[in-house]
């Protein structure tokens, strides 16, 4: 399996980009299928290759669920903090809505 990792641009040159992952550690990737882009911006990165371009909300998410991912791996299971997107109460009332049986289309 292939995951993708959120990377910071940190510095730009034809066809690449010096990242910064989420512990610090800086990578030289393939920019071809992404563009140049400007320091800050953040990357997703698979096999040393940028895919796609995201947002700060988006990078944050990817990068939470990457650390939910670690450690639950390591046994530990108080990860629902880094999901907050998922468990806001307010979301689970519009799921609810969204999902009562005269909203559904047949």
């Amino acid at each position: 399996m292939c995951m993708g990792i959120p990377m910071q641009v940190i510095d730009t040159g034809p066809g690449y980009a010096l990242c910064r992952d989420r512990d610090g550690s800086q990578h030289c990737v393939d920019t071809q299928l992404v563009g140049q882009q400007p320091p800050g911006a953040w990357l997703l990165i698979f096999l040393g290759a940028a895919r796609e371009v995201l947002d700060d909300v988006a990078a944050q998410r990817i990068g939470d669920a990457l650390e939910a991912l670690g450690r639950v791996m390591q046994d530990d299971t108080g990860v629902d903090h880094l999901f907050a997107d998922l468990t806001d109460p307010g979301r689970a009332t519009c799921l609810a809505r969204l999902s009562h049986p005269h909203n559904q289309r047949h």
